[in-house]
Protein backbone atom coordinates (compact mmCIF):
# COMPACT_ATOMS: atom_id res chain seq x y z
CA UNK A 1 0.00 0.00 0.00
CA UNK A 2 3.00 2.37 0.69
CA UNK A 3 4.81 1.30 -2.30
CA UNK A 4 5.65 5.00 -4.29
CA UNK A 5 6.39 6.61 -0.94
CA UNK A 6 9.45 3.68 -0.40
CA UNK A 7 10.64 3.66 -3.66
CA UNK A 8 10.60 7.56 -4.00
CA UNK A 9 12.84 7.49 -0.48
CA UNK A 10 15.01 4.91 -2.06
CA UNK A 11 15.37 7.16 -4.88
CA UNK A 12 16.16 9.91 -2.49
CA UNK A 13 18.42 8.21 -0.28
CA UNK A 14 20.42 7.14 -3.26
CA UNK A 15 20.68 10.46 -4.43
CA UNK A 16 21.91 11.96 -1.21
CA UNK A 17 24.38 8.91 -1.12
CA UNK A 18 25.68 9.75 -4.69
CA UNK A 19 25.50 13.41 -3.97
CA UNK A 20 27.60 12.60 -0.90
CA UNK A 21 30.17 10.35 -2.81
CA UNK A 22 30.70 13.11 -5.87
CA UNK A 23 31.35 15.46 -3.16
CA UNK A 24 34.00 13.36 -1.16
CA UNK A 25 35.50 12.58 -4.35
CA UNK A 26 36.09 15.91 -5.59
CA UNK A 27 37.34 16.80 -1.96
CA UNK A 28 39.51 13.94 -1.32
CA UNK A 29 43.23 14.21 -2.59
CA UNK A 30 44.22 10.82 -1.71
CA UNK A 31 44.82 7.78 -4.74
CA UNK A 32 42.21 5.50 -4.54
CA UNK A 33 43.09 3.07 -6.92
CA UNK A 34 44.42 0.49 -4.50
CA UNK A 35 40.69 0.30 -3.18
CA UNK A 36 39.26 -1.35 -6.38
CA UNK A 37 40.43 -4.34 -5.76
CA UNK A 38 39.65 -4.93 -2.18
CA UNK A 39 36.26 -3.23 -3.18
CA UNK A 40 36.17 -6.08 -5.99
CA UNK A 41 36.67 -8.79 -3.01
CA UNK A 42 33.88 -7.48 -1.12
CA UNK A 43 31.21 -7.91 -4.21
CA UNK A 44 32.92 -11.49 -4.39
CA UNK A 45 31.85 -12.18 -0.85
CA UNK A 46 28.46 -10.68 -1.30
CA UNK A 47 27.73 -12.90 -4.29
CA UNK A 48 29.09 -15.94 -1.92
CA UNK A 49 26.77 -14.94 1.08
CA UNK A 50 23.61 -14.16 -1.43
CA UNK A 51 24.23 -17.51 -2.98
CA UNK A 52 24.62 -19.45 0.88
CA UNK A 53 21.15 -17.55 1.44
CA UNK A 54 19.01 -18.95 -1.04
CA UNK A 55 19.40 -22.36 0.48
CA UNK A 56 20.03 -20.41 4.49
CA UNK A 57 16.68 -18.11 3.93
CA UNK A 58 17.87 -15.89 6.70
CA UNK A 59 16.20 -12.74 7.13
CA UNK A 60 19.35 -11.57 9.05
CA UNK A 61 21.42 -12.22 6.53
CA UNK A 62 19.60 -10.58 3.96
CA UNK A 63 19.60 -7.48 6.11
CA UNK A 64 22.98 -7.66 6.74
CA UNK A 65 23.93 -8.22 3.16
CA UNK A 66 22.10 -5.18 2.00
CA UNK A 67 23.22 -2.88 4.35
CA UNK A 68 26.59 -4.51 3.17
CA UNK A 69 26.24 -3.70 -0.37
CA UNK A 70 25.15 -0.21 0.36
CA UNK A 71 28.52 0.67 1.66
CA UNK A 72 30.61 -1.60 -1.21
CA UNK A 73 28.54 0.37 -3.89
CA UNK A 74 29.02 3.32 -2.00
CA UNK A 75 32.72 2.76 -2.01
CA UNK A 76 32.48 2.01 -5.79
CA UNK A 77 30.60 5.61 -6.92
CA UNK A 78 33.14 7.04 -4.87
CA UNK A 79 36.34 4.67 -6.57
CA UNK A 80 34.74 5.25 -9.95
CA UNK A 81 34.22 9.23 -9.64
CA UNK A 82 37.87 10.02 -8.49
CA UNK A 83 39.43 8.04 -11.17
CA UNK A 84 37.34 9.49 -13.50
CA UNK A 85 38.12 13.28 -11.57
CA UNK A 86 42.52 11.92 -11.84
CA UNK A 87 42.16 11.63 -15.46
CA UNK A 88 42.73 7.79 -14.46
CA UNK A 89 39.66 6.33 -16.39
CA UNK A 90 39.64 7.35 -20.14
CA UNK A 91 37.15 5.71 -21.44
CA UNK A 92 34.05 7.63 -20.90
CA UNK A 93 31.79 4.81 -21.35
CA UNK A 94 32.74 2.05 -19.12
CA UNK A 95 32.90 4.93 -16.72
CA UNK A 96 29.60 5.81 -16.93
CA UNK A 97 28.11 2.26 -16.76
CA UNK A 98 30.19 1.42 -13.82
CA UNK A 99 28.74 4.37 -11.67
CA UNK A 100 25.20 3.30 -13.19
CA UNK A 101 25.37 0.00 -11.79
CA UNK A 102 26.71 1.11 -8.44
CA UNK A 103 23.98 3.36 -8.31
CA UNK A 104 21.70 0.93 -9.33
CA UNK A 105 23.03 -1.88 -7.09
CA UNK A 106 22.74 1.12 -3.93
CA UNK A 107 19.27 1.68 -5.18
CA UNK A 108 18.08 -2.00 -5.21
CA UNK A 109 19.70 -2.35 -1.83
CA UNK A 110 17.83 0.75 -0.34
CA UNK A 111 14.54 -0.59 -1.53
CA UNK A 112 15.06 -3.97 -0.02
CA UNK A 113 15.84 -2.31 3.32
CA UNK A 114 13.12 -0.24 3.31
CA UNK A 115 10.56 -2.93 1.96
CA UNK A 116 11.62 -5.11 5.24
CA UNK A 117 11.70 -2.33 7.62
CA UNK A 118 8.87 -0.08 6.13
CA UNK A 119 6.16 -3.08 5.60
CA UNK A 120 2.59 -2.93 7.67
CA UNK A 121 1.37 -6.23 8.78
CA UNK A 122 -1.52 -5.85 10.55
Amino acid sequence: SNGASLVMTAFAGTGAIFLGMAALSSVIKRDLTSMGKWLFIGVVMLMVAGIANIFLQSSALMITLSVLAIGIFSAFILHDLKRVQDGLETNYITATLGVYLSIYNVFQSLLALLGIFGSREE
